[in-house]
């Protein structure tokens, strides 16, 4: 299924590669779906703008992807959007951290970042 494909993208932090197999099936989705899959594009999009140095539009979409995700908890599309949403609002709240300290973001890994989307009933480790 694509939507697999594009999780599996993410996973690789293939961010850029997430987004265009998401937002074709975005673009074609109703609700509840339609937002669902833009919450997950909006922190794709995020992390992709952290690996390119653009602190400020990665909290912009990280907030808005959270926030868009936290109407689909506990689970959705069998995927773990609890999860999701903790992580994110943990990266979150170190980004705005780093900004309020004008932190020069140098990507992901600087952070100590580790994003995963986990299918439903899979154990983070």
């Amino acid at each position: 299924m694509v939507f697999w494909q594009a999780i599996a993208h993410f996973n690789h932090r293939q961010y850029y590669e997430c987004h265009d197999t998401l937002e074709s099936l975005w673009m074609e989705a109703t609700e509840p779906d339609r937002s669902f899959l833009q919450g997950i594009l909006q922190i794709a999009v995020a992390l992709y703008h952290l690996d390119h140095q653009n602190l400020r539009g990665a909290i912009i979409l990280l907030g808005e992807g959270r926030y868009r995700l936290h109407h689909y908890c506990p689970m959705f599309f069998d995927v773990d959007i609890t999860d999701l949403v903790e992580q994110s609002g943990q990266w979150l709240h170190i980004l705005q951290m780093a900004s309020l300290e004008e932190s020069i973001p140098t990507g992901l890994n600087s952070y100590g970042f580790n994003p995963s989307i986990r299918p439903w009933g899979k154990v983070r480790g």
